[in-house]
């Protein structure tokens, strides 16, 4: 088995330092730290990077899927088609290295989120009761998950299930969209008149995976909670709905799974982010979608690593056979 490696820009992360409140309110002065969901600060880390030290991106730039030169066609994307607008398609090339994309959709104002360490990717709306909100990475992990912050009231919310954990919206949850990730090719095909995001303007390597071999590893990266229950490795890939998870090698056996009200199917033909050195050079983890039984309509769903859906969800459901 190949061994997690890391480049340089992300060994500094391997250095964690608790949460500590009375600390971080001097780095965080707006942030009301009275208000907050999170029963054991321990399990906040610093992982490293500042502030902004990973920069989201707002209002990227996008273009037309013909015109699109850079992308392998095995590459994972992030599909959001929304009634009524142009199919996008945001590169995890790109959100390997920023984690937010702040864009809009029509009217409809998004985030765009990827979390390496979990390989959580959700489209959230960004409205909360009405207001607007624009999100950055605070630099802060729980249960090696990427904590975002709103920059309107400095308010800390956890990526992998959109809920606000410490400030003025902890407790507030903000609503997914359904979205999903494919290979560029499978988006191209679809959608021909699609649009995808640019290359941002900042000097990254993208296309090449700093986290190499990671999805191969028997650890998560700054992870102390709890293994996932029927000895399923903690980095396997697994389908969340709601709160049911359907382990992706039970999904890549049987193709297609009938579960109540919802299908899932699994297709051949992505390369997963977080193998090889370079992206588009993955092993092949598949394509995802779930949808409604009855209407064939994409339902919201994150396919995420199996120790990340134990420690937000310890009384899910695990769906694991027949």
């Amino acid at each position: 088995m190949r061994l997690f490696t890391m480049t340089a820009a992300c060994v500094a992360l391997a250095l964690p330092v608790f949460a500590n409140p009375a600390q971080w309110e001097r780095e965080w002065p707006d942030t009301d730290f009275d208000q907050s969901v999170v029963t054991d600060w321990r399990e906040i880390l610093s992982g490293g990077p500042p502030k902004d030290g990973i920069p989201a991106i707002d209002d990227p730039t996008l273009h037309g899927v013909a015109d699109e030169t850079e992308l392998t066609s095995l590459e994972p994307v992030i599909t959001l088609e929304i009634a009524g607008e142009v199919p996008r398609a945001y590169p995890v090339r790109y959100l390997m290295w920023h984690e937010i994309v702040n864009d809009a959709v029509g009217d409809v104002p998004v985030a765009v989120t990827f979390c390496p360490l979990c390989n959580s990717g959700v489209v959230f709306d960004r409205r909360v009761d009405g207001d607007l909100r624009t999100f950055g990475v605070s630099g802060k992990l729980r249960h090696s998950d990427m904590v975002m912050f709103d920059r309107e009231t400095q308010s800390w919310w956890q990526q992998a299930i959109g809920e606000g954990i410490v400030g003025h919206h902890a407790g507030d949850e903000l609503s997914a969209l359904p979205s999903w990730m494919e290979s560029w090719e499978v988006f191209a095909e679809r959608n021909p008149e699609g649009l995808v995001m640019e290359r941002p303007g900042f000097p990254r390597d993208y296309g090449r995976n700093p986290y190499v071999g990671y999805d191969g590893s028997v650890k998560p990266f700054l992870y102390n909670g709890e293994n996932p229950p029927h000895d399923i490795p903690p980095l396997m890939r697994v389908v969340r709905v709601g709160e049911g998870a359907w382990p992706m090698s039970r999904l890549r056996d049987e193709g297609e799974i009938r579960a109540g009200d919802v299908v899932l199917s699994w297709t051949a033909g992505q390369a997963s982010a977080l193998d090889a050195r370079r992206i588009g050079d993955g092993k092949d983890v598949g394509n995802i979608r779930v949808t409604d039984a009855t209407t064939g309509d994409d339902v919201v769903h994150d396919v995420m690593f199996a120790f990340a859906f134990h420690a937000f969800w310890p009384d899910g459901t695990w769906h694991v056979a027949q």
